[in-house]
């Protein structure tokens, strides 16, 4: 089974991920629009203020998942991830997080980018991937859970 070619197929079809951060052993989960590079590596914009974002700036081990709206007749695909994230610094992997986000979202690059000198405007955030793993079916009776062999 080819699990990357499996998340590559489905990652473009799904506009949100829900991602998991914890701090003093309190999870927390939110829902956050994303976009991604073609190494797999997730990014997204959000304020300091909120919680995932404080979070990470004291732990940035996260988890989180990407799954498509489904009903109960539905077979589903989840595409499961853990790994690292980080607020990016302005330079280059801003600038490309930004071409992703706007080319993804349809946002204008130069406004986000722009935002983001504010200091309490939206902010880039990276996911660094440890981990893949898909759910379900794919071809046999019963949902299966399957790790990517990650070599970044």
């Amino acid at each position: 089974m080819d699990v990357e070619k499996i998340v590559r197929e489905n990652i473009d079809r799904i506009i949100h991920l829900s991602l998991a951060t914890s701090f003093d052993n309190k999870p927390w989960v939110c829902e956050l629009h994303f976009a991604y590079d073609e190494e797999l590596n997730l990014y997204w914009r959000s304020l300091k203020s909120r919680r995932h974002s404080q979070e990470i700036a004291v732990n940035q081990s996260i988890a989180g998942n990407i799954i498509d709206k489904h009903t109960l007749e539905d077979e589903v695909v989840g595409l499961y991830f853990e790994g690292s994230a980080e607020l990016i610094a302005p330079g280059a992997i801003r600038d490309l997080a930004a071409e992703c986000l706007a080319e993804r979202l349809k946002m204008s690059k130069k406004d986000i980018i722009d935002e983001a000198r504010n200091d309490d405007g939206h902010q880039f955030y990276k996911i660094i991937v440890k981990n893949w793993y898909i759910f379900g079916k794919f071809g046999a009776d019963k949902g299966q859970k399957l790790k990517l062999e990650w070599n970044k």
